[in-house]
């Protein structure tokens, strides 16, 4: 076999990539030198003894991953479809950052002669990204975390390292550099019509947020407008007309007490037909105590929020317990477990509440997500939401119309509410899925 360089330089070349890889754990590409090493094969053939591959299995969590891209773009590996048959496992998970973006974190974990050697990194977005600038970046970021594990293979020697210095990029502004001071909005404007003979509905949406967020305080505030009309000619001197009417504005307020404590506020203004609400108006303050790191969110969450409020209501129409307007005090707790590991993800809480002055007016929900890997090439995924309900203290003394009914204009009494979905998802055949194809829109 001939190289283009030596094998002392192949080597010097190859012992850097091991040395400066793990760093990017500790800190985000944009932040680090070592984001502008890339790791590639030379050219666009390898040498018939280059040896076997290392086999990868990618476990993408996010939603923007682009896995045609990335077959593309790293060839130095071989692609399986099942981590059974992987070396490598490579596990994305997300969560959103204060300035709109998301902070994605790759854990790279070892199996078969591998196993233990784990990594893991992050690359984080920023929100006025392109799709194509994102998943550059996260290209990128795998590369870095699959150098090191071709250290000691015979393909070593193909690798070749390019380093651009960080005065040759542009960085991303410091906190002090930023004249928005981490604030970020958001306006969203939309509406929509159809129609035919007999029948037209219109709908008008509107949303505003404005963010902030920093290691120590979250803010948020978020308004929102949704008018919806409906018309149905049912004879030549008949029409109904259906108008749905929802203005909701939230804001919370949160301060990070350490890796495991939070403590803060919600508030909330609705104003909804739905709801015979005119106008309603919410406070509560909240503790939250999260079982593990607020670091490892990505990963797994056991999360405990005690939140005690008060809200005042004006009513469109009487409701049931004569009440044109009133001021209640509720408690409520909520237990949240979310996991991603290797075998698949999990969701599950479980929240009750219940009024101050009257206990028996409560709400219990249990709700569950899961994706699991059975064993090698099957997958089940089970959805499950159940609620007794016994608060619902806004519902119109004269009832709904059957108008109402059909439609869904108007809430109505039920003592539960429940739904749930299950599917299983079974693949066999070959193991590699390096190929991409795109002809005929495939």
């Amino acid at each position: 076999m001939t190289s283009a360089r030596s094998p002392l330089w192949s080597g010097l070349l190859v012992a850097l990539a091991y040395a400066l890889a793990p760093q990017v754990a500790a800190q985000e590409p944009a932040d680090s030198a070592i984001a502008n090493i890339i790791a590639r094969l030379e050219g666009g053939q390898e040498p018939p003894d280059a040896g076997p591959a290392l086999r990868v299995f990618l476990d993408c969590q996010v939603f923007s991953c682009d896995f045609d891209h990335f077959r593309r773009e790293i060839r130095f590996v071989d692609w399986v479809r099942d981590r059974q048959d992987a070396d490598l496992h490579l596990l994305l998970t997300s969560q959103g950052t204060g300035a709109g973006g998301d902070e994605i974190t790759v854990q790279v974990i070892g199996r078969g002669e591998f196993e233990g050697a784990d990594d893991r990194l992050t690359y984080t977005t920023d929100a006025t990204d392109t799709q194509q600038e994102s998943r550059a970046g996260l290209t990128q970021t795998l590369k870095l975390g699959l150098v090191r594990f071709l250290v000691g293979t015979e393909r070593a020697e193909w690798v070749q390292l390019f380093y651009r210095p960080p005065g040759e990029r542009s960085g991303q502004a410091q906190p002090e550099d930023d004249p928005w001071n981490f604030w970020v909005f958001q306006l969203t404007i939309s509406g929509s019509f159809s129609g035919q003979e007999s029948t037209s509905s219109l709908s008008l949406n509107g949303d505003l947020s404005a963010d902030r967020t920093t290691e120590d305080w979250k803010f948020n505030l978020f308004l929102s407008g949704r008018y919806q009309e409906n018309n149905f000619d049912l004879n030549d001197s008949t029409t109904i007309k259906s108008i749905s009417r929802n203005y909701t504005g939230t804001t919370l307020l949160v301060k990070s007490l350490g890796d495991h404590f939070s403590a803060g506020a919600q508030g909330r203004v609705t104003i909804s037909t739905f709801a015979n609400q005119d106008l309603l108006v919410r406070f509560a303050p909240a503790l939250e105590y999260n079982l593990f790191p607020y670091s490892e969110s990505t990963r797994r969450q056991l999360r405990l929020l005690y939140t005690l409020g008060v809200t005042a209501i004006d009513y469109t129409e009487e409701t049931i317990f004569d009440k044109t307007e009133e001021t209640k005090f509720d408690q409520s707790l909520s237990v949240s477990l979310g996991l991603t590991e290797p075998w698949g993800t999990a969701q599950v809480s479980l929240q009750g509440s219940h009024f101050l002055d009257d206990f028996d007016q409560n709400q219990l929900t249990l709700f569950g997500l899961t994706d699991v890997r059975l064993v090698r090439g099957l997958s089940v995924n089970l959805f499950g939401s159940i609620s007794h309900i016994a608060n619902q203290r806004n519902l119109p003394k004269g009832g709904a119309t059957e108008e109402e009914i059909l439609l869904r204009r108007k809430e109505l009494a039920t003592s539960f509410l429940f739904s749930g979905s299950i599917g299983l998802s079974y693949t066999f055949g070959s193991t590699f899925s390096n190929v991409v194809n795109p002809r005929f829109g495939g």
